[in-house]
């Protein structure tokens, strides 16, 4: 009897030590699809991405993907399952409505069809802190093109509830008047002639003001939280130089990368033959492990 007893003692100790930890929701390790109804009962995909390991809040980035492409795109074209397996951070990878953002001054059909794709952002957000998986303090947004014009916008109307973005190859879309702090990271090619890295162009078909330079946004951010210049270097290659102003009075920082003759896509290194020594997604988990939302 006694025996018996001590044996149910181990095994109670032992299911106490793998127990989910509580308001901490038990997902699999893996990329799982998934359907968030809006109201209206609307329901829009994502792809979650959980790495191994511990089970409690873990920070969390939202992959946005570019104008016409979708989420399983953009999980392949930055790779970053792999970054969160060796960094244990969550993805979210949701869609866009007809493959596109509603980023404020772009793009095509989710910008006429007056889609809410901050309400949409919100509510991701909100379900995955609310089911224990993701670290409210610890949110990011990245985004392609599009995708990361809609970051930016995000940011702009939500920056209480980020810690940082990171854009590659997108532009500032729409007016922005940020009621909290947040730190940004961008790249953008030289030779970008989608979203040109001097400005000019057309934001969207039927709306001609013109894309501003990659550094007149990297300076709204700077000026707006009183950030020194960007001087401090952080890497240099041969085709690619970054430069970060530094932590200002809030905590914020604006780091930008310049990839010299370097086209629209994603910095993979060797995989995009521009620039073998430059791979934006580790890049961008780097800036961001750096930053915690305060409060």
């Amino acid at each position: 009897m006694k025996t018996v007893m001590r044996v149910m003692l181990v095994f109670g100790l032992v299911i106490g030590l793998v127990a989910v930890p509580a308001g901490a929701a038990a997902e699999a390790p893996g990329t799982h699809e998934r359907t968030l109804t809006m109201p209206g009962g609307w329901a829009r995909e994502y792809l979650l991405h959980v790495p191994p390991g511990r089970t409690k809040a873990r920070p969390l980035v939202v992959a946005l993907h570019g104008g016409l492409n979708d989420m399983h795109y953009i999980r392949e074209q930055t790779g970053l399952d792999e970054v969160s397996d060796k960094n244990g951070f969550l993805v979210a990878y949701p869609n866009g409505f007809m493959r596109t953002w509603n980023a404020g001054g772009c793009c095509w059909f989710a910008r006429m069809a007056g889609i809410d794709d901050v309400g949409f952002l919100d509510a991701l957000i909100d379900k995955l802190v609310r089911d224990g998986l993701a670290d409210p303090r610890r949110i990011y947004l990245t985004g392609f093109s599009n995708g990361g014009g809609m970051a930016y916008r995000y940011a702009c109307e939500r920056a209480g509830r980020v810690a940082a973005i990171g854009v590659v190859s997108g532009s500032l879309a729409t007016e922005c008047e940020p009621r909290d702090a947040v730190s940004v990271m961008a790249f953008h090619g030289t030779a970008d002639f989608s979203v040109p890295f001097g400005g000019g162009g057309n934001l969207d078909w039927n709306n001609e003001n013109p894309f501003p330079s990659v550094i007149s946004v990297m300076n709204f951010w700077r000026d707006l939280y009183r950030l020194s210049p960007l001087r401090r270097i952080t890497l240099d290659t041969a085709k690619t130089t970054c430069r970060t102003t530094g932590r200002g009075p809030s905590g914020t920082e604006v780091e930008f990368c310049t990839i010299f003759d370097g086209g629209h896509e994603w910095p993979r290194g060797a995989d995009v033959g521009v620039d073998p020594e430059v791979e934006a997604s580790p890049m961008l988990w780097r800036f961001f492990n750096a930053h915690v939302r305060r409060g």
